[in-house]
């Protein structure tokens, strides 16, 4: 069976519009498939996430990107 595709948020439109974007977050986590990874992109490094989802079995990879913004992808342990 092949590893699905990442599932992909951008929430740069959220955080311009000042909207909270946990509960996209969350949402988005909440509809991975079995082996799915989770790939966020941000407008900032969201450490405080890796802990929250780190307590749910996610590890977190992250780069800056060259446009300022940061792209974190989440995989299951």
């Amino acid at each position: 069976m092949p590893t699905p595709a990442p599932l992909e948020l951008d929430i740069r439109p959220l955080c311009a519009a000042r909207q909270a974007p946990l509960p996209a977050i969350l949402d988005a986590v909440g509809r991975l498939a079995h082996g799915q990874d989770f790939r966020l992109i941000a407008p900032f490094e969201p450490t405080p996430l890796y802990q929250l989802l780190g307590q749910q079995g996610f590890t977190a990879t992250s780069r800056e990107t060259g446009d300022g913004a940061w792209e974190i992808t989440f995989s299951r342990v």
